[in-house]
């Protein structure tokens, strides 16, 4: 069997330079193709170049759709707007798409999920190992607790990440809200400010901090009358993301169409 393409679009941001490195270094991988957005500066590169592992012979291109109808699959760490584009390419192709992209609104998300009708998709707000057992963790314990115990969930990253509470965060938030057995929606809590009152009991509370270059730290904690657990993942470098995303571009080669999470991937 020859290795896996995959292509990726945005090659020329930070993360997009990451996620073709670790194709590049991947056994059983290739890289099939990249893209960047009209007027890009780096439009006509060698995306290996860019990425510091030497030519590769890709160039960044702007059209997208040859990438999604021939690619093995395709891993998108852009914007929402951006990233429903390409679901449609997904779906027009059936190719296997890996989203990292986080801040999408709920019709938004509605649309990824009629494009994953037609393709595999994976979405995950966070694609690292560690994180995604945080998650699988905080279901957990949150099921095992009372809401006698009060949730808040804390997350901070650098300074230029654009959407508050982090994606990853609103997973945690999720994943709480489940071990419940009730719709985060309902109980969240966010933006604390001025005389607010007394907390709320089974709320799930959310706190947002920005600076430096921090690439992302998560806390959920659970504080209960005289005792307190805290679960935490502190992610020291972004390879960790393009690592979990290669991985769930491979394991959805042999996926039928459906809207699938690193739950899934991870056999969580």
């Amino acid at each position: 069997m020859g290795d896996v393409t995959i292509g990726v679009v945005g090659a020329a941001g930070r993360m997009g330079r990451m996620l073709v490195k670790e194709i590049a270094e991947t056994e059983g991988t290739t890289l099939a193709g990249a893209t960047e957005g009209p007027g890009n500066t780096a439009l006509g590169e060698d995306a290996g170049v860019l990425a510091g592992v030497g030519e590769l012979k890709v160039a960044l291109v702007e059209d997208p759709a040859e990438l999604f109808a021939t690619a093995g699959a395709v891993i998108d760490f852009t914007s929402p707007k951006v990233t429903l584009m390409h679901a449609a390419l997904a779906a027009q192709g059936r190719t296997p798409f890996i989203i990292g992209t986080t801040g999408f609104t709920p019709e938004q998300e509605e649309e990824l999920q009629k494009a994953a009708r037609h393709a595999a998709i994976v979405w995950a707000p966070n694609m690292s190992l560690g994180v995604n057992l945080l998650i699988a963790l905080t279901e957990q314990v949150a099921a095992s607790l009372g809401d006698d115990f009060d949730i808040e969930i804390f997350e901070i990253h650098h300074r230029h990440k654009v959407d508050a509470p982090s994606g990853t965060a609103l997973g945690l938030g999720r994943a709480a809200a489940a071990g419940r057995g009730v719709e985060l929606d309902q109980v969240s809590a966010r933006g604390r400010d001025g005389i607010t009152g007394a907390r709320k009991q089974g709320d799930i509370g959310f706190a947002s901090l920005r600076g430096g270059s921090i690439t992302g730290d998560h806390t959920v904690t659970f504080a209960g009358e005289g005792e307190r657990i805290e679960l935490t993942h502190r992610a020291e470098g972004r390879n960790l993301y393009a690592r979990g995303a290669v991985r769930a571009a491979l394991w959805a080669q042999d996926q039928g169409p459906g809207l699938y999470g690193m739950k899934d991937v991870l056999g969580f």
